[in-house]
């Protein structure tokens, strides 16, 4: 054979990177997300709490901190919920400078390579879903925040929304 078929098969045969970090993905069935999230809580005291909306449990956010046991990663971790799927998934965390480097190399290495956006902004998109990276930070310090986020679920949220009131047909003049 060729180089280049066996390559193509190489390539072929190459099991497909999972479009999902740290264990979760965009658009994922709340139960799992509940069942990740609990099982990399910090502590005993750090439990996964979850406010639904005013006007239906249709549409709830969850959070909690956690500790990734594969590395001790620490970050807050936030999800929307909109009937049972994640339509956003957030990790959060500070600290040096170097957080921001340790974190794009792990993403690239889960990911692949991203898509730059804007400056601090790192993209990886597959269909309607993506994870996004950005940090922001001072001299010493840096801030980052990982987002994965399901259009196809956020787009639910208008059904939501509350219905804006029709204003007051003017008073007649006597």
């Amino acid at each position: 054979m060729t180089p280049v078929i066996l390559l193509l098969l190489l390539v072929q045969a190459s099991p497909a990177r999972p479009f999902a970090y740290r264990g979760f993905a965009p658009g994922m069935p709340y139960r799992d997300f509940a069942t990740r999230a609990r099982s990399i809580a910090q502590g005993d005291s750090d439990i996964l709490a979850c406010q639904t909306m005013h006007t239906t449990a249709q549409v709830m956010d969850c959070g909690v901190r956690v500790r990734d046991p594969v590395d001790s990663a620490r970050f807050y971790l936030s999800a929307n919920v909109i009937e049972g799927r994640t339509s956003v998934i957030a990790f959060v965390d500070s600290g040096k400078v170097a957080l921001v480097r340790r974190t794009q190399d792990d993403m690239r290495k889960h990911l692949g390579v991203p898509q730059r956006r804007e400056r601090s902004m790192w993209e990886w998109i597959k269909g309607r879903r993506f994870i996004r990276l950005n940090w922001r930070g001072g001299r010493d310090w840096r801030v980052i925040s990982i987002t994965l986020n399901d259009r196809d679920v956020m787009d639910r949220i208008a059904r939501y929304r509350p219905r804006a009131r029709r204003p007051a047909p003017p008073a007649k003049k006597p």
